[in-house]
């Protein structure tokens, strides 16, 4: 089955101050900032919205075709990817741009200051659809550059293609009507808690009158697990036990491959969503979005020891 994952590509440079930011900022001074954290170093981690729902649908051995713009530094991610056998015919890459990337400084008491620069995430994919068979195809809309996400949202409708609708990161950028366009007709609808109060805000619609667009809207809630919601049921899907938690960074994006992949397989909702916390317990494991690693055997074990069901795919 062919799987369309739209969305970001990106570098995560991740950088560690041995202080903490408050103490080299003084409150009366704040208005003429000027200061310099100097830091233990830099590691440069491979991400991306897209990048990360494709890795762990390669872990859970399907191959999503990403869509996405990439800059002139993409060829060590290219390399990894394509270790992972994803195909790269959905990429384009714009020579005069860098990749996206996220510039994450962060000090001895968690806080954080982030710099993102869009790069080459400024322009469309320009992907060129063939005639796909809508019984064949399965697509996610997830944050990346925004003419991407409405255009590929329209396409998908337009064509009768299987939508799940993540806008995550860009709800601000997106219209009271973009939204209400994009939610209408979506399969299913994935946003995590804070995120879901975000859009009843922008759209001036309530949990149920959102329902009333989209079959289903899930609900992720980090250690809590996550909600599965149909018109006024609500199936509350338990977090799946980690070994041990070191990074949350990117487990919505591998709960969303696991999620799929369940689709995939033919799994009620509840099943897949239980699929999508399992591949999202192997993420935290990691530092990082992409550094984690699982066989198929591992992460069917996983799930029985955690629903106390054998899952056959």
């Amino acid at each position: 089955m062919k799987i369309f994952v739209s969305g970001s590509l990106a570098y995560d440079r991740i950088m560690d101050f041995p202080g903490k930011f408050a103490d080299h900022i003084l409150p009366d001074k704040i208005h003429i900032l000027n200061v310099c954290f100097m830091i233990n170093g830099l590691a440069e981690k491979f991400g991306g919205t897209a990048g990360n729902i494709a890795y762990n649908l390669a872990l859970l051995e399907e191959k999503a075709l990403i869509l996405a713009a990439v800059g002139k530094d993409f060829d060590t991610y290219e390399n990894w990817l394509s270790k992972h056998s994803l195909p790269m015919t959905g990429i384009r890459r714009i020579d005069s741009e860098f990749t996206a990337g996220a510039y994450i400084t962060t000090d001895q008491a968690d806080n954080q200051i982030t710099c993102f620069n869009p790069g080459a995430m400024k322009y469309p994919s320009l992907y060129n659809f063939a005639d796909e068979n809508p019984a064949d195809t399965i697509a996610i809309v997830s944050p990346g550059n925004f003419d991407d996400m409405l255009g590929f949202s329209r396409f998908y409708k337009e064509h009768k293609i299987p939508c799940i609708f993540d806008p995550g990161q860009q709800i601000p950028v997106l219209s009271k009507d973009q939204m209400l366009e994009m939610i209408s007709g979506a399969k299913i609808l994935i946003v995590n808690d804070y995120e879901l109060q975000m859009i009843e805000k922008a759209t001036d619609r309530t949990r149920g009158e959102l329902l009333e667009l989209t079959k289903t809207l899930i609900v992720t809630l980090g250690e809590k697990g996550s909600l599965v919601c149909q018109g006024d049921q609500e199936i509350p899907i338990a977090a799946t036990r980690a070994r041990q938690v070191v990074d949350p960074t990117g487990a919505g994006d591998a709960y969303r491959a696991g999620l799929i992949k369940g689709l995939l397989a033919q799994k009620d909702l509840t099943v897949a969503a239980q699929m999508g916390a399992t591949a999202a317990s192997f993420n935290v494991e990691c530092y990082g979005t992409q550094e984690h690693h699982f066989t198929m055997a591992e992460f069917l074990d996983r799930y029985q020891e955690n629903f106390t069901v054998t899952l056959k795919l």
